[in-house]
């Protein structure tokens, strides 16, 4: 749920921080997670890439559509194939701290759709460009 949901009256869009754009409730996966689960899950819940995380919530990786296209351009048996081997380690990242303007940049410079966020390198969110287009419209309602 994102924080900027609950708005009750208008703000400085410029002034959001990435804590109240993000979604807190994040489905991800574990590095030890098949293909052919990694895929079930994002069609069914309409995702366009799934967080990797170490069992202490630390991210390590994200997979994307992209990478289970490739897998099954290859030819390869999506239940033979893990997370870990498909992913893209080291994934750019975001903090809480963060303003709107710094992740739109981002997002326009990187050519990104969603980032997740991290604290001490733990998962705590997840933002993509709806969430920062969703959270300016809230904001800047009446606001002049």
């Amino acid at each position: 749920m994102r924080q900027t949901e609950f708005f009750l009256k208008a703000c400085d869009p410029k002034t959001l921080t990435v804590g109240q754009l993000m979604q807190d409730a994040v489905t991800r996966c574990t590095s030890r997670t098949d293909a052919l689960t990694l895929t079930h899950m994002m069609t069914h819940r309409n995702f366009g890439s799934m967080p990797v995380v170490e069992e202490d919530g630390t991210l390590v990786g994200i997979v994307s559509e992209y990478d289970l296209l490739q897998v099954m351009i290859e030819g390869r048996d999506l239940r033979k194939v893990l997370a870990t081997e498909i992913m893209s380690a080291h994934p750019v990242t975001v903090t809480e701290d963060q303003t709107l303007v710094q992740v739109a940049d981002l997002f326009q410079d990187r050519y990104l759709t969603r980032v997740p966020v991290v604290r001490n390198g733990k998962l705590v969110g997840i933002v993509a460009r709806r969430d920062l287009l969703f959270g300016y419209t809230q904001a800047s309602q009446y606001w002049s």
